[in-house]
């Protein structure tokens, strides 16, 4: 044994080699991870969203509406709800924040660049309101049934509104 100690040159640049050929592996796949992550996400503080949209109605007695906006003040009648989206007292069933109703919460815009989309067929494009008794409606009284769609290319969900009001999430392809 001479008493050095250490690493040559040909074991640094080999380990370097093989940190550098598992880095170049493991990144792609933590970058699809924490992306499928964001994009669950945002699908959950939707359907939350929503469940807190039917909850205050009862809780309060009066129609709650859960409405696209892109400040976190007034309603967005343009877009999806990418753009962020509001829980507000909706006394008057208009389905628009009026001054005097009251902003229950304000919820924040999708990450700009993840390319997530989020829209409602015509029921629920804009807006989806419930009554006290926890059923959602349309402002013209009719009952409102409906889905949104959130995607991002590969992956969808589907978040389905049904009759009674409840929401379930459903997995979809992408189209």
């Amino acid at each position: 044994m001479n008493g050095h100690s250490g690493f040559t040159l040909l074991e640094l640049i080999v380990t370097l080699a093989l940190a550098a050929i598992v880095l170049t592996l493991g990144v792609p796949s933590l970058q699809e991870w924490i992306r499928n992550n964001r994009f669950l996400t945002d699908v959950d503080a939707l359907v939350v969203a929503l469940q807190l949209t039917r909850s205050e109605a009862v809780k309060r007695g009066v129609r709650v509406t859960l409405y696209k906006s892109a400040n976190g003040t007034s309603c967005a009648h343009d877009g999806g709800y990418e753009q962020g989206w509001i829980v507000f007292v909706d006394p008057n069933n208009n389905a628009t924040v009026d001054a005097d109703e009251e902003v229950i919460h304000a919820f924040e815009a999708i990450a700009a660049g993840t390319g997530t989309t989020l829209t409602g067929n015509q029921p629920v494009a804009k807006y989806v309101s419930y009554t006290a008794d926890g059923v959602a409606r349309l402002t013209s009284g009719a009952f409102q049934a409906g889905t949104l769609t959130a995607c991002m290319p590969p992956k969808a969900r589907r978040i389905v509104i049904n009759r009674a009001g409840r929401v379930k999430v459903l997995e979809a392809t992408y189209s």
